[in-house]
């Protein structure tokens, strides 16, 4: 016994260790040098951005919280120790049987009439314990059987599914962020050079138009017009720098980049192309490829798993249990660690089984709740299809329009700029006026904010599109 009893000992008083692994970032960079594509751009925030890396965490977390829920089907063992000192023993009263035995002797004997009355007695008071005490044991349960157990083991794993479902939203939501700021930077780059083109062209056509007013080719009026135009482009070209940094800011946030870091863009404009999402995309749609209507699923499926487990709750649960220990008691404090002499192993073994006879229907209305909630989402899941069915035709019909208006902006512009060029021709030949040159220049140049503007809306529209038909993140 005694080896058993100081086995029991060290084990209870070992502290214990908790382990905990961190989580390595990557911190993989882009070469300053080097400019990226939007694939690259798209690539590099699906392994940096932070909202889409807390969702992976939140993966791991339910994977986590399965294996939690897998534990409580294992076997439960607690250990425990105590040792006290009693310095007053605590006192228990006890009746009085003492005097009630004397009475019968005497009057037995014939000391006193048997007629005697035998008065009432105090109850004795008696401490009964020692100046030491001491207690160790390990406690075991096995769950036999519990059906909610079971239920709930399929739940985690649903909801871990949906913690992906979950992932994969956050993922879509990158991707569409990151391409419009990829966008908008791309074509706020284009204007910058747009603008500094018109610089160039302002500031050689002002210079000519001095030359001609100092030979007396022309008014000071004509210099001045062009002057305030000049002057405009200017103040546009210092501003498009700003313009530009902040969209290119822009991007790095969606990246999940450090704002510290420079960027280069690879595309270019004249390589962008508008086709139609292929025919086959759109007859082989299926509700199920967008991420909304697939989450909404899973949600039905976890309030079938509840309304199950809620029903298993009728059941017994039945578990297996046990213990060992031992106790010890003395008066002398040195006498507590003599395990072969004041030490007393005890154990235990049983087989418990409990049921819930009568709840007071409450579980029956928790059923209820979960079978509205079943239509609910039901009504959810036919609502969601029909707002899918609208997103994609709205969205369709916007990229649409938003091509031709491009195409019709950028017909505009080059139309544009022909005036402009025959006019500053007419002007430098001398049967043109500054009038012409100034406001073809200025007819030109909100052709091209017109196109561009027309551009970026287009570019958005077909990020809708892809989008409403769920193949952004194909």
């Amino acid at each position: 016994m005694i080896r058993s009893i100081k086995l029991l000992m060290s084990i209870l008083l070992i502290p214990g260790y908790i382990v905990t692994s961190v989580a390595q970032v990557s911190s993989e960079t882009i070469p300053a040098d080097s400019a990226i594509t939007l694939e690259q751009a798209v690539a590099y925030a699906l392994k940096h951005n932070q909202e889409l890396l807390n969702a992976s965490l939140e993966v791991e977390k339910a994977e986590r919280s399965i294996k939690e829920t897998l534990a409580e089907g294992l076997p439960q063992i607690d250990g425990s120790i105590d040792l006290a000192y009693n310095p007053q023993i605590r006192t228990t009263f006890i009746p009085d049987f003492i005097s009630p035995a004397i009475y019968d002797v005497l009057i037995n004997q014939g000391v006193i009439p048997p007629d005697t009355e035998v008065p009432d007695s105090p109850p004795i008071p008696a401490a009964f314990g020692t100046d030491y005490s001491g207690s160790a044991s390990f406690n075991m349960t096995q769950m036999i059987f519990d059906g909610s157990y079971f239920v709930g083991l399929k739940a985690a794993k649903t909801y871990k599914e949906l913690s992906k479902k979950d992932r994969v939203r956050t993922e879509i939501d990158v991707i569409e962020n990151v391409s419009k700021a990829y966008y908008n930077a791309l074509v706020n780059i284009e204007r910058q050079e747009l603008i500094e083109k018109n610089y160039q062209r302002l500031d050689t056509l002002l210079r000519e138009t001095r030359i001609l007013y100092e030979n007396g080719f022309a008014e000071k009026i004509d210099v001045s017009r062009i002057q305030v135009q000049f002057n405009n482009i200017e103040v546009q070209r210092k501003n498009i720098v700003t313009t530009v940094e902040i969209s290119k800011a822009l991007l790095k946030f969606q990246m999940g980049m450090s704002p510290r870091s420079d960027i280069q863009l690879a595309d270019r404009i004249d390589d962008l192309v508008f086709r139609p999402i292929p025919a086959e995309v759109f007859e082989e749609f299926n509700y199920d490829n967008r991420i909304e209507f697939s989450r909404l699923q899973i949600n039905k499926e976890l309030n079938l798993l509840d309304m199950k487990n809620i029903k298993m709750r009728y059941l017994p649960n039945v578990d297996f249990y046990g213990s060992y220990g031992a106790v010890a008691g003395t008066n002398n404090s040195s006498d507590v660690f003599d395990f072969d002499n004041t030490w007393f192993e005890f154990s235990t073994v049983g087989l418990r089984m409990n049921v819930q006879i009568f709840d007071g229907f409450r579980r029956n209305n928790q059923i209820q709740q979960r079978k509205i909630q079943a239509l609910q989402l039901e009504n959810s899941t036919e609502q969601m299809k029909n707002s899918i069915d609208y997103e994609i035709r709205q969205s369709a019909g916007n990229y649409q329009r938003a091509v031709d208006y491009m195409n019709a902006q950028q017909e505009n512009m080059g139309l544009a700029r022909e005036v402009y060029d025959v006019s500053k021709i007419k002007y430098e030949e001398g049967v043109g006026s500054s009038i012409e040159v100034t406001t073809a220049d200025a007819d030109y140049k909100e052709a091209q904010t017109n196109y561009y503007n027309a551009l970026f809306d287009a570019l958005i529209a077909k990020i809708e599109l892809e989008k409403a038909y769920g193949v952004l993140n194909k």
